[in-house]
């Protein structure tokens, strides 16, 4: 799995385009504040291991870089460029949807951006050494 994680000021979005066929309706665009975003590669390997060891290494990532940058607002979004190796969409989406319940459970604030969609993307970063980061996890 690769995340990149920006802490962001302000991030929005527009769902564009339906990539996936059985995708939901996306809805509205939504804007958040201060909040982490971080774009997600589950890559295939990460299938032989188990939804849970994923969601958890995943979490504990996100958590550290909530508290790094002072937020309790996380954003997930599936990014299928950051490697050229893609989990399944059914276990992108169990990823997902896992990582969310435990965050939450623990007191962050979470959402996904519509999952099977490209979006029209805005987002305001600021420019310090850790509102940007990689990760291979």
């Amino acid at each position: 799995m690769k995340v990149l994680v920006f802490y962001t000021n302000s991030f929005s979005y527009t769902p564009k385009l339906k990539n996936l066929e059985d995708a939901p309706d996306p809805g509205e665009g939504k804007t958040y504040e201060d909040c982490i975003l971080a774009f997600i590669q589950v890559e295939e390997q990460d299938e032989e291991k188990d939804v849970k060891s994923r969601e958890k290494k995943l979490v504990n990532h996100l958590k550290w870089a909530a508290r790094k940058n002072n937020t309790q607002r996380v954003i997930l979004h599936s990014f299928a460029h950051i490697s050229y190796s893609k989990a399944s969409p059914e276990f992108t989406k169990e990823v997902f949807d896992a990582a969310q319940k435990r965050l939450e459970n623990g007191g962050f604030e979470t959402y996904q951006t519509p999952f099977g969609y490209f979006l029209d993307l805005k987002m305001d970063a600021p420019g310090y050494s850790l509102a940007r980061i990689w990760a291979e996890l």
